[in-house]
């Protein structure tokens, strides 16, 4: 598969009895669909997978696959163990596996791992590397490696900024490997450098914006690529003032998309303050032309 554009990783809402909210996933899938997304991600970190249980997870794959199979949208479903991988349907697009976190198994552990991990999966992998949650970084060097392995389709990159080893790998991405990125706030920097696409929270909010962002850099509009750029990085610091998926939730709420702003534990409902902030935001970027 192609991964370019896009992807929009799908909070799980919660409704008033605290159950999740199939109709409302549905809904907010479609919508963002509507907006121009590529595809869905399912079961990623801001849909709170580990908060999930066995048939809740079940169902929030239902869901979302029978919506790009709908649409003929790409979908993404977090799973990053052999068994979770082999589990998978043939409606899923590719898998997104985690970089090895906690144990720092060093990068040629992290290569090895996927490589396994590739070996026995269904579908392409798009590996998820985030050191600064994780603890283990890779360089430019080891992500060339990564992206030559069979059964590798990309990588979601959210290295927390625009770093050297970033620089170097942009600079020589093996052809038919797609760079989405996932630091939401530094989106527009890393399609300047020649990411593909991205895997962004933020775009729950202003979908047609970060499509826009997108398709501006793809298509060399500096003029309009740069402000928008700016204005959906402060867009995301906004959105991610606090542990994601809190402040998202509280807006889509907030904007009447899901039925209540709940998160479970251990995370905790963003504060009225840092909602409002972001709503402002959303707000004005909302009010800007075209």
């Amino acid at each position: 598969m192609t991964l370019t554009g896009l992807y929009v990783p799908l909070i799980t809402p919660f409704d008033e009895r605290r159950a999740v909210a199939l109709d409302a996933l549905t809904a907010l899938a479609h919508q963002v669909l509507d907006a121009g997304a590529a595809g869905l991600v399912a079961l990623g970190t801001t849909g709170e997978p580990t908060a999930l249980d066995d048939s809740e997870r079940r169902a929030v794959v239902e869901v979302v696959a029978s919506v790009c199979r709908e649409r003929r949208a790409h979908l993404l479903v977090g799973a990053s163990t052999v068994e979770s991988l082999r589990a998978l349907g043939d409606e899923v697009g590719a898998a997104l596996c985690l970089v090895p976190p906690f144990v720092r198994p060093g990068e040629a552990g992290a290569l090895a791992h996927f490589a396994h991990l590739a070996q026995a999966a269904p579908v392409p992998l798009v590996a998820y590397h985030v050191p600064y949650r994780t603890g283990q970084p890779l360089s430019a060097a080891a992500l060339r490696r990564l992206a030559e392995l069979p059964g590798l389709a990309g990588i979601k990159h959210a290295v927390g900024g625009i770093d050297a080893e970033t620089v170097a790998f942009l600079a020589d991405v093996p052809s038919g490997f797609a760079v989405l990125g996932g630091d939401d706030a530094f989106i527009s920097p890393l399609l300047a450098l020649g990411a593909h696409g991205g895997i962004l929270a933020s775009a729950h909010v202003a979908t047609a914006d970060f499509v826009a962002l997108i398709e501006a850099w793809r298509a060399g509009d500096l003029a309009r690529a740069r402000p928008l750029g700016h204005r959906l990085a402060a867009l995301s610091a906004a959105l991610f003032a606090e542990p994601n998926p809190s402040v998202v939730k509280a807006v889509l709420h907030a904007q009447g998309r899901i039925p209540t702003p709940a998160v479970r534990l251990p995370l905790l409902p963003a504060a009225p303050k840092t909602t409002d902030q972001a709503l402002r935001y959303a707000d004005d970027l909302a009010g800007v032309p075209g």
